[in-house]
């Protein structure tokens, strides 16, 4: 058979479903990218994002025999690597700093964009974070980057934690009169507004 027969959905999962090695292969070449930039959404770690696309691979030809060609197999990789992050938050749940709710959401937004669509969003916000005040830049990317609290924030840069509070603001609102109506849905998913813990001054 040959490579470009297994663009046909059916035809690919017919493939793999009789044990095609070079239609796992082709399977691994078309979307091991695009899965590892939708898992590392998730996980915000590269080497986390590739071992969950490698389980899901892993799955995929262990399953291989129920596939059924009427199935999308796009969306069920897709939907295999969003099982395998929400598996890994379950048992890491202090790892991570966004709540569950969010994640859900991402991938409801996700499952309707091809990978190439979802990595232009990441790069037009990134630029816009680039273009922040370097003051406000820095606060924001300690706190939706690196994760870092507020308090944490303000230790680290011997300012008070209004003033982080306030920078973390102008920044959302600069960001949010820069994107388009569609990107600014993404910002917030991407960086969601955290609690943190105040003192009272």
């Amino acid at each position: 058979m040959k490579i470009d027969d297994y663009d046909d959905n059916a035809t690919l999962i017919e493939s793999l479903s009789k044990g095609d090695e070079s239609a796992y292969a082709y399977l691994i070449d078309t979307y091991h990218h695009k899965l590892c930039v939708y898992a590392n959404s998730l996980v915000k770690n590269i080497y986390s994002a590739e071992d969950i696309v490698q389980n899901v691979f892993i799955k995929v030809w262990e399953q291989r025999t129920r596939l059924k060609t009427e199935h999308a197999l796009k969306s069920f990789l897709y939907k295999l690597v969003y099982n395998e992050f929400i598996d890994l938050y379950r048992k890491n749940q202090s790892l991570f700093s966004l709540e569950k709710s969010y994640y859900d959401a991402l991938n409801a937004v996700i499952q309707e964009e091809d990978s190439e669509s979802f990595q232009r969003v990441l790069n037009v916000v990134n630029k816009e974070i680039q273009n922040l005040p370097p003051k406000c830049k820095e606060v924001f990317i300690l706190s939706k980057k690196e994760g870092l609290t507020n308090i944490e924030i303000a230790e680290h840069l011997d300012i008070s934690i209004k003033t982080v509070e306030a920078q973390i603001t102008k920044a959302f609102s600069i960001l949010r009169s820069s994107l388009d109506e569609r990107i600014k849905s993404f910002l917030f998913l991407f960086f969601p507004r955290k609690k943190n813990l105040h003192l009272n001054s």
